[in-house]
């Protein structure tokens, strides 16, 4: 699979959320942050959100990556990835998985979904300093 026909990723949030995660997953990865685009539900209604969303998936394979599963973004992302076979939705972003996606979206989108999850779920620790 050609760098062109690798999956496109989009981190939607709340805020400012989305941008800081792709900030800084470009900072980590250097040009491979490049796949990922950042869109903010700030100042948009339903309608405007979803237009956003599909803009930014375009054509070919796309991940969007939501903060909140249940929240305007998360019903934003399912509505724009709906009947669309070559777009996927996974809630609960965090910086690893972002990582980990830019330098696996080659995979198919099935393989490279599951892959994804497993490595922000793995990522998910408790840190229990000076007990």
């Amino acid at each position: 699979m050609s760098d062109a026909d690798a999956a496109r990723g989009i981190v939607v949030g709340h805020a400012d959320m989305a941008q800081g995660l792709v900030d800084a997953v470009r900072r980590i990865a250097g040009e491979a942050g490049a796949a990922l685009t950042a869109v903010s539900n700030e100042g948009k209604g339903p309608d405007q959100l979803k237009a956003a969303l599909e803009e930014a998936a375009g054509k070919g394979p796309a991940v969007v990556f939501v903060d909140l599963e249940s929240g305007s973004c998360g019903i934003a992302a399912a509505y724009a990835c709906r009947a669309r076979a070559e777009r996927a939705v996974i809630c609960g972003v965090n910086l690893p998985m972002l990582l980990d996606f830019v330098f696996h979206r080659e995979l198919p989108l099935d393989e490279l979904v599951a892959h994804v999850v497993e490595r922000g779920r793995g990522a998910i620790r408790s840190m229990r300093v000076g007990r």
